[in-house]
């Protein structure tokens, strides 16, 4: 039999995989086969190379472990890719006549009775949706596929992520470009800053998507998993310096605040403005986003995208300060 985690072969009667360490009591992947109507898939549950990462709802992430159609020319940089943890993922969506919205052109190939629409009810709904991808990041239109079969979506060097949006209290609020799929029966909104300072100095923009009510959705995240903090909040307070929380509870108060209590204080500890969530939630965190590296000659985190501690009050001071 074959390890359902590796794929590596592994004697029948053993508990654990030797090579992975993972429990051996799943069916085989060799052994399995994805059956729908008339369409038989092969070659994707039963391919040694690809596995299983994370499965919830109708959505399952599966990770290419090689990529085994290089160049000669390319293989040298596949290698070190591979090595570094640079993978190809995809995401498949089974349905049992459920639906699932996700980003435009985001669907490689569908099997099974399943139909795709639009989602755009009229002229005033296409230009809804317009404003709200511009402001968001997201595409405009979100196609939705409903029916019975399977949906595989493109492969991307990104990691995915699938979150219980119920979990997140009265709504989920994403970093712009984190979307990717979600359940329909999940309900789509703009989540919009409650001052003009917080969208001026905070480095998260002025609107986010936020998702809210029953079902699960898929995210792009800049890191994999293993290196996002998670916050829970009861009635208490985070302070983050710079953009690096790519979610958070829309129950959560977002403001940027100044690090010490004076301006001349914030400006002296070189940590300048600051993103503070207060109240009852959680929040994701990616600490290891490019850029987070403290520089010591420059007396603080290095931040290679506009942050809360460069912004505009901010650089006025840092460089009287460097006079």
């Amino acid at each position: 039999m074959f390890c359902s985690h590796c794929g590596k072969e592994i004697d029948s009667n053993t508990k654990f995989c030797p090579f992975c360490g993972k429990s051996s009591t799943e069916t085989s992947v060799h052994s399995q086969q994805i059956t729908n109507g008339t369409v038989t898939v092969s070659n994707l549950k039963d391919n040694s190379n690809i596995i299983k990462k994370e499965s919830q709802g109708c959505f399952t992430i599966y990770e290419h472990q090689n990529d085994l159609s290089v160049t000669p020319s390319t293989s040298f940089l596949s290698y070190y890719m591979n090595q570094m943890n640079i993978k190809k993922r995809q995401v498949l969506c089974e349905l049992n006549g459920n639906s699932i919205r996700m980003q435009a052109g985001a669907m490689q190939w569908i099997s099974g009775n399943i139909e795709m629409t639009s989602d755009v009810k009229s002229v005033g709904s296409l230009i809804g949706k317009v404003v709200k991808g511009a402001v968001t990041g997201e595409s405009a239109v979100k196609p939705v596929y409903q029916g019975t079969g399977m949906v595989m979506l493109e492969p991307t060097y990104r990691h995915l992520l699938i979150e219980n949006v119920e979990s997140w209290g009265s709504g989920m609020v994403l970093d712009d470009g984190l979307f990717l799929a979600c359940d329909t029966s999940l309900k789509e909104s703009i989540s919009k800053r409650n001052n003009f300072s917080s969208a001026l100095l905070g480095g998260e923009g002025l609107f986010n998507l936020c998702l809210s009510g029953k079902g699960f959705c898929v995210l792009e995240s800049p890191v994999p998993r293993e290196e996002l903090i998670e916050f829970k909040l009861d009635n208490s307070c985070v302070k983050i310096d710079g953009n690096m929380a790519i979610a958070w509870s829309s129950s959560l108060n977002f403001t940027v605040e100044k690090a010490a209590n004076t301006l001349i204080g914030s400006g002296l500890s070189g940590e300048g403005f600051v993103n503070v969530y207060r109240g009852t939630g959680k929040i994701l965190m990616a600490p290891t986003l490019p850029g987070t590296v403290h520089d010591y000659k420059t007396k603080g985190p290095e931040q290679t995208e506009a942050t809360s501690s460069q912004g505009i009050v901010s650089s006025v001071a840092s460089s009287l300060f460097d006079l």
